[in-house]
């Protein structure tokens, strides 16, 4: 089964938020086994990310995929990553120069700005989509 880390800076305080948080992470056990890490400091994020795996950057400079090219990039990038993805979100001012370069990919998901703890949810959501289409299923329809 393919392990998703997601690494992030800060806590979500909304209840609405960890709602939808809950609600995608529940449905993604049908697909990977999830951890996700909330880290108080961008100084942290370096410790973090290391380690093994296919690792992904989420900054507004980065390239911006479909639903479908997600999936795809997902594929390939936990082959390489012998199953392993990490998935990186930074604080209010995005992530540090370094931690991008320890990544394997850039990925935006707009060139507009969104808060971090929204950032999340869009991002399960959109791992949701991307596994789903992986294994053949219809929410993506």
């Amino acid at each position: 089964m393919l392990n998703v880390k997601i690494v992030c800076v800060g806590t979500l305080r909304e209840a609405f938020l960890r709602d939808a948080v809950k609600e995608y992470e529940k449905r993604l056990q049908a697909y990977c086994k999830l951890t996700t890490v909330e880290l108080k400091e961008d100084s942290k994020l370096p410790s973090a990310v290391e380690g093994k795996g296919y690792k992904i950057a989420l900054c507004v400079e980065g390239k911006q995929l479909s639903s479908p090219e997600l999936a795809e990039l997902i594929e390939s990038g936990t082959v390489t990553g012998q199953g392993n993805l990490t998935l990186v979100i930074g604080g209010a001012d995005g992530l540090p120069e370094g931690v991008k370069a320890m990544c394997d990919y850039r990925l935006s998901f707009s060139k507009m700005t969104f808060p971090h703890q929204l950032m999340r949810v869009i991002l399960l959501e959109q791992l949701y989509r991307a596994l789903n289409i992986l294994n053949g299923g219809h929410y993506h329809h």
